[in-house]
């Protein structure tokens, strides 16, 4: 989700590597959910958090929209977000004691949070958001050990070329009509969220859905 907002407003004003230490632990939030509550439609799922998902709980997409997300338009792509539920919206995925139910493979911001992505030219770095987390005197961790991502140089890139596509997609959606706009949200939807994937190897099988697409859509 892009954030139209002065960094220095959000964050302690450095941008940090996955190698650098940041003030980002919460000490395994100690009962606390408040970032699973309220968040509306933000929690934006990429392909990965897709497959993740129906690999843990065993459905399909389908299967998890039932219940667990919904569709949202943003910036002209309609994507999937973590559905918020009831009073209090909190995450669909949380536990009667406030807990994450789907902890070891919860979506990529989920473990990102409090840090967010700054994207630049040939990548991203991350940035401590120093309005969004309630605990005090957080701990200093590794950002590599925060994130908790197997393979963390092949996701990072990962990240860098979906949103590279995804910004494609958005900027060839504002010069298309409301049709053209709708099938190419339906090819993208379908393409790389609805199919699932068949192997174990999600890079590969992403890589190769990624270099079709780009060719026949000219991104």
């Amino acid at each position: 989700m892009k954030r139209k907002v002065d960094l220095k407003d959000i964050s302690d004003g450095r941008l940090y590597s996955s190698n650098d230490m940041v003030r980002a632990d919460c000490y395994n939030c100690e009962g606390c959910s408040a970032c699973c509550r309220g968040m509306g439609s933000s929690i934006v799922l990429d392909p990965l958090d897709i497959q993740r998902l129906c690999k843990g709980l065993s459905v399909s997409f389908d299967g998890l929209m039932e219940r667990h997300i919904e569709l949202h338009a943003e910036d002209g792509m309609i994507v999937p977000n973590l559905k918020m539920d009831g009073k209090e919206e909190a995450c669909a995925f949380l536990d009667a004691r406030g807990r994450c139910s789907i902890h070891p493979f919860r979506p990529g911001l989920c473990r990102l949070f409090p840090l967010g992505r700054y994207y630049e030219e040939d990548g991203f770095r991350y940035f401590l958001q120093i309005h969004e987390c309630r605990k005090k005197d957080r701990g200093k961790t590794k950002v590599r050990k925060w994130l908790d991502t197997p393979d963390l140089k092949a996701y990072e890139q990962y990240i860098t070329d979906w949103h590279g596509f995804l910004t494609g997609c958005q900027e060839a959606a504002g010069t298309l009509d409301e049709e053209q706009a709708r099938i190419l949200n339906l090819f993208v939807l379908k393409t790389f969220y609805q199919l699932g994937y068949k192997t174990e190897d999600f890079y590969q099988e992403f890589y190769t859905r990624l270099s079709q697409a780009r060719e026949k859509l000219g991104i």
